[in-house]
Parts: C-alpha cells; structure tokens; sequence
C-alpha cells in the first residue's frame, strides 16, 4: 500500500491481506548478511513470534528468502516516539509517565520471560490511536550494526546503549540485558523530555567516539531543574552507572513519578495530533 520507512538495513511497508482485508506492516531486511548474523535475526524473530504483551509489538510470521529477511508485524497506525518528538521537540511529563508506564509493563514481560530486548529507543517505541505504545524491533538493529563499520547506523544504535555494553569490567563487572534496558528506557525519556540527545548539546552532531567517551566516563545526564522531583528521581534511578543499582521494571512501575497519575489516564492518542496521519 505505502513505505512506513526506510533504514540501512532495510524498509518497512504498510500492506493488506488479500483475503481478510487485515491491514500488517511488512518489514523487509534487504542487504546480504553472513549466514550466522540471518540465523541470529531469524532466531530473535522467533522469539518475538511466541511473545503475546499488548504492551508489545505482535509478530505473526518471518521468512528468509531470496536473500531477503522479511517480517510481517502489527500496524502501529501512529508510527513511532520518534516521529512525534521530531513534531512536538518535547513531551510534557503526564504523557511521559505513560509512555513509561506501558514500556515499562512490557519489559517486566520480556524480562520475566527471559528476554532482554537491547534496542530501546524512540524509534523502536510505537503509538497507535487505541492510546497505546508498543515495543517493537527486538535485537535486530543492535546484530545488524555488529556486523558493520561505526557508520550512522551504528552511532544511532550504540547511543542508548548503557555504559557496561562497551565496558563490563569498570562499571559494575558482568553485563546483565535487563538493567541496560532500563538504562535506554531512561535516557529515551529524557531526551523525549528536553528534545536533545542527553548526552550532546543541542544540535550537536554525533559521532562514535564521542558518544562513547560520553556513555563511559561522563556523569550520566539528570532531568532539567524545572523538571518535577519525581521525574528527576526515576531518571536518576534509571541512569546509575552502576547496572545493579538500576530497579528492574517491575519495582519501577511502582515509582511515584508513575504512580502520581493513576486514576487519570492519560490519552496518548494526542500526541498524533502534530502528524499528519
């Protein structure tokens, strides 16, 4: 029907069943991979296929053929946290506490079932009009830019990720999945929160030694003083150096910076109303 995006792995399509009318979202990895990193991918896709969250997105079948990795996932008709910070530059704290409190419900599922999803971002977070946001695109990005030079890809993949990923030894020793992705739900809400990428100035251009120097030896970025002291309080729980000082999701969801708005749902349907969707 139409191209949702495109990447430099690959593009994603909006298409429909011919026989129910359904309408998926077709994600098409294109480029040839050595036949391990496609095994990997395939064996992530797998993983997705047997989760079942409404906090997640749905995966309903994978196919490697004709050099092609295809995908059929949920439509998600809002796109993505991404597309809405780039309309909106900022999102207010009542919409931030649900966006974290659904991807927080769908961590505590993946982790509790043994998976760690290590791509959290903005553009891996999705909304539709239900008032929901989802967890999409496990792992994949993160193999893919493994395989690859420090390219654009690779730096807008690496830069959420936590300080152990690049160097277990000096922060904490063995790397665990689950508190770097707490790490990454962090440090997407505060970028959601000041419109920039925490760890750069506005408008400055990342590159990949920067970003790295910043994630290992920095201080970890904290919400902006106007900022409530329950927001400030759960990013600075969520960016500790230390991974074991990190909650896990669950204990998260019990946080006041979530907890303050119960009662009172939040529509996450108009942060659609700057797209033009």
């Amino acid at each position: 029907m139409c191209t949702l995006g495109h990447g430099s792995s690959g593009k994603v399509y909006k298409v429909r069943h011919k026989t129910s009318g359904k309408i998926y979202a077709l994600k098409v990895i294109q480029e040839k991979h050595e036949p391990s990193v496609r095994k990997q991918i395939m064996r992530e896709m797998d993983i997705l296929q047997r989760a079942r969250s409404p906090y997640v997105v749905r995966c309903y079948g994978s196919a490697d053929k004709g050099g092609e990795i295809s995908f059929i996932l949920e439509y998600m008709d809002g796109g993505s946290l991404a597309n809405v910070l780039k309309a909106r530059k900022q999102v207010s704290e009542p919409y931030l506490a649900e966006v974290a409190r659904q991807v927080l419900k769908g961590l505590h599922y993946l982790h509790i079932n043994k998976i760690v999803h290590r791509d959290i971002k903005p553009s891996n977070l999705l909304i539709n009009h239900k008032k929901e946001i989802k967890i999409a695109d496990f792992g994949v990005s993160t193999i893919l830019a493994s395989t690859l030079a420090p390219c654009n890809s690779f730096v807008g993949t690496c830069a959420y990720m936590s300080p152990e990923r690049f160097d277990p030894d000096s922060h904490g020793g063995n790397y665990s999945g689950y508190a770097a992705d707490i790490w990454s739900l962090g440090l997407t809400l505060l970028e959601c929160a000041t419109g920039h990428f925490p760890f750069l100035s506005p408008g400055q251009q990342a590159d990949w030694p920067t970003l790295m120097l910043a994630i290992c030896y920095r201080e970890p970025p904290s919400a902006p003083d106007h900022a409530s002291p329950q927001f400030k309080d759960f990013i600075n729980v969520c960016l500790q150096k230390d991974p074991k000082l990190r909650p896990r999701a669950c204990a998260l969801l019990s946080h006041p910076f979530i907890t303050r708005g119960e009662g009172n749902q939040v529509d996450l349907s108009i942060l659609l109303q700057s797209l033009s969707i």
